[in-house]
């Protein structure tokens, strides 16, 4: 951080979190699809569509990975493009769930080089290690809807 600059606000660092936790979602769990998210200070919940019950010991592993790409301090881009040129990039891995209105012709991207790739609007901090850490609180499954929900706070390193 140069002279003058603030550091990110707590919030910041706790939406960049959903994202580094969701990249360590896809490659522990395999889980692709975000069903929604929440963030309110330093505590957040990613939820994903996942088919069964993950183990503790799977959970331990996401809360790992996604430390470990805090550790590296690896550069959060923010990329601003057309719908077709981030489709043409990605596919549908920008998306979510949730459906982004046919009208936005203009998508902000959020990139972390071989980890996380999002369309997303919030504001991110220049580096994974900007967020501090993340401790993964509790997860539910819930079968009847297959919806896995991840609580985690953000923590300073």
């Amino acid at each position: 951080m140069s002279m003058g600059e603030r550091p990110p606000s707590v919030e910041t660092r706790t939406h960049t979190a959903l994202h580094v936790l969701k990249g360590a979602v896809q490659r522990v769990l395999g889980a692709r699809w975000t069903a929604s998210v929440y963030v309110k200070g330093s505590h957040g919940r990613l939820t994903v569509r996942y088919h069964r019950r993950p183990t503790p010991e799977e959970m331990e592993r996401v809360e790992e990975e996604a430390n470990r790409k805090i550790e590296e301090d690896a550069p959060v881009e923010e990329l601003e493009m057309t719908r077709e040129e981030a489709e043409a990039r990605w596919g549908d891995a920008i998306y979510d769930l949730f459906p982004l209105p046919p009208s936005v012709r203009r998508v902000r991207i959020l990139h972390i080089r071989d980890w996380s790739v999002n369309a997303c609007r919030e504001t991110h901090t220049r580096t994974t290690g900007e967020i501090g850490g993340i401790r993964v609180r509790r997860f539910r499954y819930r079968p009847s809807r297959e919806l896995l929900e991840i609580s985690f706070d953000v923590v300073d390193a």
